[in-house]
């Protein structure tokens, strides 16, 4: 599935440290980007996501592998991925290695990279909230969001909703509202 761990990310995080652990360095929009790509690489849908202590399980409906056996071509079965914290950043770096190389930020009607765009607004959105223990389930393109320690919260859980066509609606607007790169120290006028 994933090669073996490298023990620290590319930005020097050393291994080990939880890096969206309710910290300074929390960036959950990239952690779920990250993992919506891969999610979106294994062809997976209907997910689910629970954050564990030393990673992530998701789960989600893929194809069957058939083999030689013609009579399960094409069905569904439940597909389960304990994906580690080292993991997730051979993800993140992996993200990171692609940018730049798609020929427009625009999204295109087929979405074919669906939960990469929709994961990184969730992972906005609980950046935004500074909350931590996530989960979520997703059917039809819809979210149903759980957090714990959102911000302005008292201890407990709060639950966020997220229709498909409000998900479809901020991937669409998604581009206008990126910050432009900043220019390079030292550049000429």
């Amino acid at each position: 599935m994933l090669g073996p761990p490298t023990g620290k990310r590319s930005g020097g995080t050393p291994k080990g440290m939880r890096i969206y652990d309710g910290s300074p360095r929390q960036d959950w929009e990239e952690v779920l980007r990250s993992i919506g790509a891969f999610a979106d690489s294994e062809r997976i849908k209907e997910l689910l996501f629970l954050e564990l202590e030393g990673g992530f399980l998701l789960q989600g409906l893929g194809l069957k592998d058939s083999g030689a056996d013609s009579d399960s071509y094409g069905a569904t079965a439940k597909k389960t991925y304990e994906l580690t914290d080292d993991q997730v950043a051979e993800l993140m770096d992996a993200n990171e290695a692609r940018r730049g190389s798609a020929g427009s930020d625009r999204p295109h009607a087929e979405l074919t990279n669906y939960y990469e765009l929709a994961l990184r607004i969730l992972g906005a959105y609980v950046d935004n909230q500074r909350a931590h223990d996530v989960f979520f389930f997703e059917q039809d393109g819809s979210f149903v969001l759980r957090l714990f320690g959102a911000a302005g919260q008292a201890a407990g859980h709060q639950l966020s909703e997220f229709t498909r066509d409000e998900m479809l609606a901020m991937i669409e607007s998604a581009p206008e509202q990126r910050q432009p790169a900043p220019e390079p120290t030292g550049a000429q006028q």
